[in-house]
Protein backbone atom coordinates (compact mmCIF):
# COMPACT_ATOMS: atom_id res chain seq x y z
CA UNK A 1 0.00 0.00 0.00
CA UNK A 2 1.23 3.38 -0.90
CA UNK A 3 2.26 5.40 2.50
CA UNK A 4 -0.43 8.30 3.47
CA UNK A 5 0.06 10.90 5.59
CA UNK A 6 -0.44 10.60 9.48
CA UNK A 7 -3.92 12.03 10.10
CA UNK A 8 -5.19 12.53 13.35
CA UNK A 9 -8.54 12.26 13.92
CA UNK A 10 -8.75 14.62 16.75
CA UNK A 11 -7.79 17.39 14.87
CA UNK A 12 -9.89 16.89 11.98
CA UNK A 13 -12.81 16.78 13.86
CA UNK A 14 -12.70 20.18 14.97
CA UNK A 15 -15.35 22.08 13.09
CA UNK A 16 -16.93 18.92 12.27
CA UNK A 17 -20.63 20.87 11.61
CA UNK A 18 -18.74 22.40 9.06
CA UNK A 19 -17.20 19.89 7.01
CA UNK A 20 -19.75 17.66 7.53
CA UNK A 21 -22.07 20.55 5.65
CA UNK A 22 -20.37 19.80 1.86
CA UNK A 23 -21.01 15.48 2.56
CA UNK A 24 -24.64 16.35 3.57
CA UNK A 25 -25.15 18.44 0.07
CA UNK A 26 -23.56 15.88 -1.66
CA UNK A 27 -25.30 12.61 -0.46
CA UNK A 28 -28.49 14.30 -1.06
CA UNK A 29 -28.25 14.55 -4.59
CA UNK A 30 -28.31 10.65 -4.84
CA UNK A 31 -31.53 9.42 -5.70
CA UNK A 32 -30.84 5.42 -4.94
CA UNK A 33 -34.25 4.29 -3.51
CA UNK A 34 -33.41 1.11 -1.52
CA UNK A 35 -29.52 0.62 -2.11
CA UNK A 36 -28.07 -3.11 -0.79
CA UNK A 37 -24.31 -1.98 -0.58
CA UNK A 38 -22.91 1.24 -0.23
CA UNK A 39 -19.39 2.00 0.23
CA UNK A 40 -17.41 5.15 1.18
CA UNK A 41 -14.22 5.65 -0.31
CA UNK A 42 -12.10 8.16 1.83
CA UNK A 43 -14.28 7.14 4.93
CA UNK A 44 -11.86 9.02 7.21
CA UNK A 45 -13.06 8.69 11.03
CA UNK A 46 -16.52 7.18 9.99
CA UNK A 47 -18.62 10.03 11.82
CA UNK A 48 -20.36 10.90 8.13
CA UNK A 49 -20.44 7.33 6.73
CA UNK A 50 -22.13 6.48 9.76
CA UNK A 51 -25.03 8.67 8.40
CA UNK A 52 -25.59 6.32 5.48
CA UNK A 53 -27.27 3.80 7.87
CA UNK A 54 -30.00 6.32 8.77
CA UNK A 55 -30.59 7.24 4.84
CA UNK A 56 -30.65 3.72 3.72
CA UNK A 57 -32.05 1.71 6.68
CA UNK A 58 -31.88 -1.52 4.26
CA UNK A 59 -28.32 -1.24 3.09
CA UNK A 60 -24.83 -2.28 4.23
CA UNK A 61 -22.30 0.22 4.44
CA UNK A 62 -18.29 -0.47 4.41
CA UNK A 63 -15.77 2.57 4.66
CA UNK A 64 -12.35 2.28 3.44
CA UNK A 65 -9.60 4.86 4.03
CA UNK A 66 -5.46 4.53 3.75
CA UNK A 67 -4.52 6.15 7.38
CA UNK A 68 -4.88 3.53 10.22
CA UNK A 69 -5.36 6.32 12.49
CA UNK A 70 -8.85 6.81 11.00
CA UNK A 71 -9.56 3.76 10.73
CA UNK A 72 -9.44 2.76 14.30
CA UNK A 73 -11.36 6.13 15.06
CA UNK A 74 -14.00 4.73 13.45
CA UNK A 75 -13.76 1.34 14.75
CA UNK A 76 -16.21 1.89 17.29
CA UNK A 77 -18.82 3.03 15.16
CA UNK A 78 -19.14 -0.66 13.56
CA UNK A 79 -22.01 -2.64 13.64
CA UNK A 80 -23.52 -5.72 11.29
CA UNK A 81 -24.68 -2.95 8.53
CA UNK A 82 -21.23 -0.85 9.20
CA UNK A 83 -17.58 -2.09 8.58
CA UNK A 84 -14.16 0.00 7.61
CA UNK A 85 -11.39 -1.33 6.40
CA UNK A 86 -7.75 0.44 5.76
CA UNK A 87 -7.36 0.26 2.06
CA UNK A 88 -5.44 2.45 -0.53
CA UNK A 89 -8.76 4.09 -3.03
CA UNK A 90 -6.33 4.05 -5.91
CA UNK A 91 -6.12 0.09 -4.95
CA UNK A 92 -9.80 -0.25 -4.67
CA UNK A 93 -11.64 -2.84 -6.58
CA UNK A 94 -14.84 -4.06 -6.45
CA UNK A 95 -16.67 -7.46 -8.06
CA UNK A 96 -18.39 -5.78 -11.49
CA UNK A 97 -22.13 -4.51 -10.80
CA UNK A 98 -22.23 -5.44 -7.14
CA UNK A 99 -21.88 -1.59 -5.77
CA UNK A 100 -25.53 0.19 -5.58
CA UNK A 101 -23.78 3.28 -4.46
CA UNK A 102 -20.24 4.70 -3.94
CA UNK A 103 -19.72 8.13 -2.17
CA UNK A 104 -16.19 9.39 -1.94
CA UNK A 105 -15.80 13.05 0.01
CA UNK A 106 -13.15 15.31 0.22
CA UNK A 107 -10.84 12.45 -0.98
CA UNK A 108 -9.67 12.50 -4.22
CA UNK A 109 -8.05 15.81 -4.65
CA UNK A 110 -5.21 14.48 -2.63
CA UNK A 111 -4.78 12.30 -5.80
CA UNK A 112 -2.98 13.27 -9.17
CA UNK A 113 -4.00 10.35 -11.26
CA UNK A 114 -7.86 10.47 -10.01
CA UNK A 115 -10.36 10.96 -13.39
CA UNK A 116 -7.82 7.47 -14.39
CA UNK A 117 -9.77 6.23 -11.46
CA UNK A 118 -13.81 6.63 -12.44
CA UNK A 119 -13.52 4.47 -14.95
CA UNK A 120 -13.22 1.63 -12.33
CA UNK A 121 -15.98 3.21 -9.92
CA UNK A 122 -18.36 3.18 -12.27
CA UNK A 123 -17.74 -0.70 -13.57
CA UNK A 124 -17.74 -1.86 -9.91
CA UNK A 125 -21.70 -0.03 -9.73
CA UNK A 126 -24.69 -2.19 -11.32
CA UNK A 127 -26.65 -0.59 -13.67
CA UNK A 128 -28.64 2.69 -12.51
CA UNK A 129 -26.07 2.71 -9.43
CA UNK A 130 -24.53 6.10 -7.99
CA UNK A 131 -21.11 7.64 -7.97
CA UNK A 132 -21.02 10.68 -5.83
CA UNK A 133 -17.72 12.78 -5.41
CA UNK A 134 -16.67 16.25 -3.45
CA UNK A 135 -13.67 17.73 -3.65
CA UNK A 136 -12.47 20.76 -1.98
CA UNK A 137 -11.67 23.48 -4.98
CA UNK A 138 -9.39 25.81 -2.60
CA UNK A 139 -6.05 25.52 -3.70
CA UNK A 140 -6.02 28.89 -4.74
CA UNK A 141 -7.15 30.42 -1.23
CA UNK A 142 -4.97 32.80 1.01
CA UNK A 143 -5.00 29.53 3.41
CA UNK A 144 -3.44 27.28 0.46
CA UNK A 145 -1.36 30.12 -1.33
CA UNK A 146 0.85 30.91 2.11
CA UNK A 147 1.14 27.52 3.26
CA UNK A 148 2.89 26.86 -0.64
CA UNK A 149 4.98 30.22 -0.18
CA UNK A 150 6.09 29.91 3.31
CA UNK A 151 6.78 25.67 2.43
CA UNK A 152 9.39 26.91 -0.40
CA UNK A 153 11.19 29.21 1.64
CA UNK A 154 14.32 28.59 3.74
CA UNK A 155 15.05 26.85 6.41
CA UNK A 156 11.72 25.15 5.30
CA UNK A 157 11.85 24.15 1.86
CA UNK A 158 14.54 21.52 2.22
CA UNK A 159 11.91 19.57 4.22
CA UNK A 160 8.86 21.23 3.11
CA UNK A 161 8.59 22.13 -0.20
CA UNK A 162 7.45 18.26 -2.03
CA UNK A 163 4.79 18.05 0.86
CA UNK A 164 3.56 21.85 -0.35
CA UNK A 165 2.42 20.27 -3.89
CA UNK A 166 -0.79 19.50 -4.91
CA UNK A 167 -2.67 18.13 -8.26
CA UNK A 168 -4.94 20.29 -10.34
CA UNK A 169 -8.06 19.51 -9.25
CA UNK A 170 -11.23 18.88 -12.27
CA UNK A 171 -13.64 21.09 -12.29
CA UNK A 172 -17.60 20.44 -12.76
CA UNK A 173 -17.31 20.29 -17.29
CA UNK A 174 -14.01 17.69 -16.22
CA UNK A 175 -16.32 15.82 -14.14
CA UNK A 176 -18.66 15.71 -16.70
CA UNK A 177 -17.39 15.13 -19.40
CA UNK A 178 -15.15 11.93 -17.95
CA UNK A 179 -18.04 10.54 -16.29
CA UNK A 180 -20.14 10.91 -19.39
CA UNK A 181 -17.87 8.83 -21.54
CA UNK A 182 -18.64 6.01 -19.31
CA UNK A 183 -22.44 6.18 -19.86
CA UNK A 184 -23.48 7.98 -16.79
CA UNK A 185 -25.70 10.66 -16.51
CA UNK A 186 -23.91 13.29 -14.70
CA UNK A 187 -24.99 16.27 -12.02
CA UNK A 188 -22.09 18.43 -11.94
CA UNK A 189 -21.99 21.95 -9.87
CA UNK A 190 -19.37 23.96 -7.13
CA UNK A 191 -20.34 26.11 -4.04
CA UNK A 192 -18.63 28.32 -2.46
CA UNK A 193 -19.11 28.01 1.72
CA UNK A 194 -19.01 30.43 3.86
CA UNK A 195 -17.50 29.28 6.72
CA UNK A 196 -17.96 30.90 10.75
CA UNK A 197 -15.57 29.47 12.84
CA UNK A 198 -15.08 30.01 16.45
CA UNK A 199 -11.79 30.34 18.28
CA UNK A 200 -8.64 31.65 18.61
CA UNK A 201 -6.35 31.62 14.73
CA UNK A 202 -9.53 29.32 13.62
CA UNK A 203 -8.06 29.18 9.96
CA UNK A 204 -4.92 27.37 11.14
CA UNK A 205 -6.60 24.68 13.49
CA UNK A 206 -8.87 23.67 10.07
CA UNK A 207 -6.06 23.39 8.05
CA UNK A 208 -3.98 21.82 10.40
CA UNK A 209 -6.16 18.83 10.04
CA UNK A 210 -6.01 18.70 6.52
CA UNK A 211 -4.29 21.25 4.07
CA UNK A 212 -1.37 21.83 6.04
CA UNK A 213 -1.02 18.22 7.75
CA UNK A 214 1.92 17.04 4.81
CA UNK A 215 3.53 20.16 4.97
CA UNK A 216 3.94 20.18 9.01
CA UNK A 217 4.63 16.57 9.29
CA UNK A 218 7.49 16.69 6.79
CA UNK A 219 9.03 19.07 9.19
CA UNK A 220 11.74 18.07 11.87
CA UNK A 221 10.13 19.41 15.33
CA UNK A 222 12.90 21.97 15.91
CA UNK A 223 11.61 23.80 12.84
CA UNK A 224 7.41 22.83 13.19
CA UNK A 225 6.78 25.28 15.96
CA UNK A 226 8.62 28.38 13.97
CA UNK A 227 7.02 27.10 10.60
CA UNK A 228 3.10 26.94 12.47
CA UNK A 229 3.53 30.33 14.59
CA UNK A 230 4.72 32.58 10.95
CA UNK A 231 1.67 30.57 9.14
CA UNK A 232 -0.21 31.42 11.85
CA UNK A 233 0.08 34.88 12.27
CA UNK A 234 0.18 35.25 8.12
CA UNK A 235 -3.42 33.67 8.11
CA UNK A 236 -4.25 35.85 10.93
CA UNK A 237 -3.92 38.69 8.73
CA UNK A 238 -5.52 36.84 5.91
CA UNK A 239 -8.48 35.70 7.43
CA UNK A 240 -9.19 38.29 10.70
CA UNK A 241 -11.28 37.41 14.22
CA UNK A 242 -14.13 39.68 14.57
CA UNK A 243 -16.46 39.20 17.13
CA UNK A 244 -19.10 37.23 15.51
CA UNK A 245 -15.77 34.93 14.49
CA UNK A 246 -13.74 34.37 11.67
CA UNK A 247 -14.92 33.33 8.48
CA UNK A 248 -13.52 30.63 5.54
CA UNK A 249 -14.32 31.19 2.44
CA UNK A 250 -14.37 27.62 0.96
CA UNK A 251 -14.52 26.48 -2.37
CA UNK A 252 -15.99 22.76 -3.57
CA UNK A 253 -17.00 20.93 -5.97
CA UNK A 254 -19.11 18.10 -6.58
CA UNK A 255 -20.59 15.50 -9.26
CA UNK A 256 -22.99 12.70 -8.98
CA UNK A 257 -23.42 10.36 -11.53
CA UNK A 258 -25.78 7.64 -12.10
CA UNK A 259 -24.76 4.84 -14.33
CA UNK A 260 -27.19 2.99 -17.45
CA UNK A 261 -29.63 0.86 -16.39
CA UNK A 262 -27.93 -2.13 -19.02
Amino acid sequence: MRTSPVWNPQQYGKYADERGRPFADLVGRIRAAEPATVVDLGCGPGNLTVTLLDLWPTATVHGVDSSPQMIEAAQPLATDRLTFEVGDLREWTAAPESVDVIVTNATLHWIHEQLELLPGFVAALKPGGWLAIQIPGNGDAPSHAILRELANTEPYAEYASEQSLRADVPGPAEYVAALSAEGCTVDAWETTYSHLLQGDNAVLEWVKGTGARPVLQSLPDELRERFEAEYGARLNEAYPQRSFGTLLPFRRIFAVAQKENG
